[in-house]
């Protein structure tokens, strides 16, 4: 807990069997309430390792994709209590030292949103990133600033963190179940003019950690475009999409208040 606001760590997992035990070691339990594990059918043994740890584990029956995987980790999160949600890759590619910093800047209300940037500072190419993706990553994030009228060193990182009223005010449930979902996600927070906050972020490149093929980053990287040239159509007033309209949201709502 930070400044008497529940920290709750959620892990969207799919076949993380092999470095879930070394993400699980490093998160700060000294400041981190629960922790909440969402696999997404998994071949592996993902869930048997995550119930051996003792980790809040939440299986889906069939695969949701990563957007869909998302939805139920935030919802779980929401459900449980949290004040902050750290949303936190269980394929050990980013520190969960990271943490207390991503959490703390929320806690003490200085920002809504943080993201652990892999593009500030030197980390990206020297932990692995493949030059491909990190010009595609810089690209996309020029265009996007241009197009969404803000300034951030990346779009792309897996490592987030939300405050409650972040969550419970964006339309999640309208969003793609897809990778685009994380962008999606990002435009929405800045199109509701919450303050978003970003630190520096090692990374880590190796077979164990996931990836997305050059196939389905190329699908990736068009959607982040379909999704930049929506968000400027709707702030012209040119058009009403559902993931920006308030008219149309389907937002998460806690079904409990427990803490």
């Amino acid at each position: 807990m930070l400044n008497e606001k529940r920290v709750v760590v959620v892990l969207p997992a799919y076949n993380a069997e092999a470095t879930l035990l070394s993400t699980y070691n490093e998160i700060p339990m000294n400041v981190v309430d629960d922790v909440v594990l969402v696999d997404d059918n998994s071949t592996d043994q993902t869930v048997q390792l995550a119930k051996q740890l003792g980790i809040f584990t939440i299986v889906h029956p069939e695969n949701r994709g990563y957007g869909g995987n998302q939805k139920t980790c935030y919802q779980a999160a929401l459900d449980r209590g949290a004040d902050i949600v750290v949303m936190l890759h269980p394929d050990y590619q980013y520190t969960p030292k990271l943490i207390t910093a991503m959490a703390s800047m929320i806690a003490e209300g200085e920002f809504d949103v943080v993201l652990a940037s892999r593009i500030l500072g030197m980390g990206a190419l020297a932990g692995g990133m493949p030059v491909y993706k990190y010009i595609a990553n810089r690209f996309l994030t020029l265009v996007q600033n241009i197009l969404v009228g803000h300034k951030l060193s990346e779009y792309h990182t897996g490592y987030r963190a939300w405050s409650k009223k972040t969550l419970e005010s964006l339309p999640l449930l309208n969003n793609s179940d897809d990778f685009v979902f994380d962008n999606q996600m990002l435009a929405q927070a800045i199109y509701q003019g919450f303050r978003i906050g970003e630190i520096s972020c090692p990374t880590r490149y190796f077979p164990e950690a996931s990836s997305i093929n050059f196939k389905r980053s190329v699908i990736y990287g068009l959607g982040v475009l379909l999704n930049s040239v929506r968000f400027r159509l709707q702030r012209m007033g040119l058009q009403n999409y559902a993931i920006f309209s308030s008219s149309q949201t389907a937002k998460l709502t806690p079904k409990t208040t427990t803490k």
